[in-house]
């Protein structure tokens, strides 16, 4: 199951965050959520650990 950790306001932000937390070692979904956003999504097991990692890094 995949949990959202953060919704990006546009694809370079999103292109952007994936590239940190894929760099944190994490597997990372982008969907597009309409209207120009994108929701970025971890495994629930690690959502926890990459929530925190995204606002150490972003």
């Amino acid at each position: 199951m995949w949990q959202v950790v953060y919704i990006a306001s546009s694809k370079e932000e999103a292109d952007n965050i994936l590239k940190i937390m894929e760099k944190g070692g994490f597997m990372v979904q982008v969907d597009d959520a309409g209207s120009g956003s994108y929701q970025i999504k971890v495994p629930a097991i690690e959502a926890e650990e990459a929530y925190s990692c995204l606002h150490k890094n972003f």
